[in-house]
């Protein structure tokens, strides 16, 4: 038999929310508590910006759901669905690696970035070449995705492809992506200022939310945004439009200039000591 516990104004403890009760609570934290709550706000705040939009979400709201579930089992003795949920959450820490492998490979990722050495090899003068061979090839409804690497090695997408190394020009982009070459399909990463590989695959984006406009190309751009800190820039022969991907999130460029201004800030600006974290704090408060 459920024992019923009733809540009124003299069953509540008012003391802990006296004025002064309250006080002496705030002049007993240290200021390592301080420290340690805003530490552990900042990861939640960031883990939050990262699954945002992706279907981690769905996911996380499916663990609450369970959770809950699995409570309300235990009140009710509800022996069977609560034997198969503590089940289930025993593994708990093992399912959330497994289900969030990608995301946890990104944090990863960017946690162990260091502001303080040159990050980026790209100049002003390889960029204005990405930029106007992008323009180009949507002025002649030619699609194409160029990936320009960062922080993040992406010799996995790379072996996909085939290798080219040479010089990087807008003659050579465009030719690559030219519907009769026999390479245009996938992919071109730009390592190093160079033109590494071409007919590259990438990793198509999972997300549920996403325009319904976007085709495989703009798929594959965002999937590797999610996975990697690559700068990727898609083409699309339909729409004639130039869009940025990055960090999971597609910009529509609106011409050369608003691209290039993008392109020079992530990777000539990038270059002055300490900039990472400032951009990183940064998008942190514009979320």
């Amino acid at each position: 038999m459920l024992n019923i516990i009733k809540i009124t104004p003299k069953t509540i403890n008012w003391h802990i929310f006296h004025p002064l009760s309250m006080l002496s609570t705030l002049s007993s934290l240290r200021w390592q508590d301080v420290i340690d709550i805003a530490i552990v706000s900042i990861i939640i705040y960031r883990i939050i910006l990262l699954i945002r939009g992706t279907r981690a979400v769905q996911m996380v709201a499916g663990i609450v759901v369970i959770t809950i579930f699995y409570f309300i089992s235990r009140q009710f003795d509800l022996l069977t669905l609560h034997w198969l949920l503590r089940t289930f959450l025993n593994s708990i820490f093992l399912i959330i690696i497994i289900v969030f492998q990608r995301d946890i490979r990104r944090v990863l990722t960017q946690v162990g970035k260091t502001p303080f050495h040159k990050q980026y090899d790209m100049v002003a003068q390889e960029l204005n070449e990405v930029v106007k061979a992008a323009f180009h090839m949507a002025r002649r409804r030619i699609g194409a995705i160029i990936v320009l690497e960062r922080e993040t090695g992406l010799r996995d997408y790379i072996e996909s492809g085939n290798s080219i190394d040479a010089k990087l020009t807008r003659e050579l982009l465009i030719s690559i992506f030219l519907p009769s070459s026999p390479i245009h399909d996938g992919g071109v990463v730009i390592h190093n200022g160079r033109i590494h590989s071409a007919g590259c695959l990438l990793p198509l984006s999972k997300r549920p939310d996403l325009d319904k406009r976007y085709g495989t190309r703009h798929r594959a751009a965002l999937g590797l945004s999610e996975e990697t800190d690559a700068i990727v820039i898609i083409v699309s022969e339909e729409s004639q439009e130039v869009s940025l991907a990055q960090m999971g999130q597609i910009t529509v460029a609106r011409d050369e200039e608003a691209l290039a201004s993008s392109l020079h800030k992530i990777f000539i600006s990038a270059d002055i000591p300490g900039y990472s974290w400032k951009s990183w704090l940064g998008k942190a408060q514009g979320s």
